[in-house]
């Protein structure tokens, strides 16, 4: 088990959240504002987490996070694994979970269980629909897939980030096209193959950008996420970035020429100005 960077203080926990929280979305947010300011997520983490890896879930939560690995727990009984919170957090004196919550071994326990096992405050948050839609992680996952990222980004409440590290390109952008930051990203969830208005944070200043994930069908015919800024960033040399999309504005396309692919770029540079409200 891992605590996050924000420096988890156990004895000063009263009240813990439990889930795996990727995404940390707006229903994973129903649990984390019945904390109150003692508050703490106890993450049960599968290694599936690929919309917010790490301790990304404490960025977003604002909340301290300890990480369990779910082999470390699964096998425990109901009164077990009670008896490991209690132990873990002596002070805590409230747990909060979602209403499709299980525990113990075999999933044998479910969240209306707590009550009977822990002697303090056990509160059950209901299902959270927005616009008449569940929200979970394994939506947001669909639609990340599918393109639809402004659904995405709605159920998520915010714009859906990666992080990635520069890496050397073809060259081409520079020369023939726009120049782009290539970056190479892991452990994320990638949206489906097209081209995207997003916004590029760089050297901690965000910057409107359009970005393109998917295979480079006429150039080298490899695999690619690249941003084009669209402001010269301050910093010479860029390292690392996050980039947050916000709008899906066309599918991947093959061209015969690479003036036909500049023309479209100049087209993607203004519609993606105007998805992010940018004039000129």
């Amino acid at each position: 088990m891992s605590n996050s960077s924000m420096h988890l203080k156990k004895d000063s926990v009263t009240a813990i959240a439990i889930g795996g929280f990727d995404g940390v979305h707006l229903g994973h947010q129903q649990l984390i504002a019945r904390l109150g300011e003692h508050g703490a997520l106890l993450v049960i983490d599968k290694d599936e987490a690929n919309l917010t890896p790490g301790t990304k879930r404490s960025q977003y939560a604002k909340y301290p996070c300890m990480f369990y690995h779910f082999l470390k727990v699964k096998d425990l009984s109901g009164e077990e694994f009670i008896a490991l919170l209690k132990k873990e957090f002596p002070n805590l004196r409230k747990i909060v979970v979602g209403y499709d919550f299980c525990f113990g071994a075999k999933r044998a326990h479910r969240a209306n269980d707590l009550p009977l096992l822990f002697d303090g405050e056990v509160e059950i948050v209901k299902e959270f629909l927005f616009e008449g839609i569940s929200v979970h992680s394994s939506t947001i996952r669909t639609q990340l897939r599918e393109g639809n990222i402004a659904l995405a980004n709605r159920l998520l409440g915010r714009e859906y980030g990666i992080v990635g590290t520069v890496i050397a390109g073809q060259g081409l952008g520079k020369k023939v096209l726009y120049p782009t930051l290539n970056l190479h990203v892991k452990h994320y969830l990638l949206p489906k193959e097209g081209v995207y208005a997003t916004r590029t944070l760089v050297e901690g200043r965000l910057v409107d950008s359009v970005s393109f994930v998917g295979v480079r069908t006429s150039t080298d015919g490899k695999f690619a996420i690249e941003t084009h800024l669209l402001e010269a960033p301050e910093a010479e040399s860029v390292y690392h970035v996050e980039l947050f999309f916000v709008a899906h504005l066309r599918e991947n396309q093959t061209f015969s020429d690479l003036k036909l692919l500049k023309k479209q770029i100049e087209k993607d540079i203004i519609q993606a100005r105007e998805a992010l409200h940018v004039k000129g």
